[in-house]
């Protein structure tokens, strides 16, 4: 199932999707806290390949992602900090219906993402890019479910980004982010560092076939890819939040 992840993440990210069902079911005793933080250290292996091959075929606006890569990390931290502190019940409720909202805008806006037409770099840019980090990262430290597919609707739809270079910005992103999480998580003692790295591997040869895949299938394969998956994260979290107790 790693391998599976790391392919799904590297193409329109998701993997969560997968990693996480599969980590509950083949340790049903395990606290939640160590198969979560488990999850992460799996899947920074294969976010940081996909991350790799996709800066040999696209150059991206560092001024916008480098600071969003910054805040990321900061608002992970921020974000599994606050874990014990406040309720994720609200969010789970929620998830579904923001995720929906996401498909919708992109199904109707069919031109969306398929250009590469980055807004100018400028300190408005600059801001954009760390309010996008802070936020997606502090989500993914608390809570984590579509963190990939909130970067990648984010670098589309405020940055200008076509979905190839969206998806190489999340990646960055997103390793920030699951490196905050596992440092904080790792504190606690939470972690199955064995199991983690040992999926890692696999989650990295993933990684490397959905990153080739979707460098050579551009940016039309990877929205459609987007929306499948979007679409999946829907129903997924609409079943955990509505009809499991």
């Amino acid at each position: 199932m790693a391998f599976f992840a790391g392919l799904v993440d590297a193409v329109a990210g998701g993997g969560g999707l997968i990693q996480v069902p599969a980590l509950f079911a083949a340790y049903p005793e395990a606290p939640p806290a160590t198969l979560l933080s488990t999850n992460k250290v799996s899947a920074v292996g294969g976010t940081l390949n996909a991350a790799r091959r996709y800066l040999r075929h696209v150059s991206l606006p560092w001024a916008i992602v480098g600071p969003a890569i910054v805040a990321g990390f900061i608002g992970s931290l921020m974000g599994a900090n606050a874990v014990s502190n406040f309720p994720a019940e609200p969010l789970r409720k929620a998830l579904p219906f923001v995720l929906l909202f996401l498909l919708l805008y992109t199904w109707f806006q069919p031109s969306l993402g398929e250009v590469h037409a980055p807004k100018a770099v400028g300190r408005h840019q600059q801001f954009k890019g760390i309010v996008l980090g802070l936020t997606i990262g502090f989500y993914d430290g608390f809570f984590g479910p579509g963190t990939g597919s909130f970067l990648l609707f984010g670098f589309v739809r405020f940055f200008g980004f076509d979905f190839l270079h969206a998806s190489a910005a999340t990646k960055l992103v997103n390793v920030a982010t699951n490196l905050a999480a596992i440092l904080m998580l790792a504190s606690l003692g939470q972690i199955n560092w064995s199991l983690g790295f040992a999926m890692m591997v696999a989650n990295i040869a993933g990684s490397q076939f959905g990153s080739r895949l979707a460098i050579k299938h551009g940016s039309t394969f990877v929205r459609k890819a987007f929306l499948v998956i979007v679409t999946t994260l829907i129903l997924k979290s609409a079943w955990n939040a509505y009809f499991i107790n």
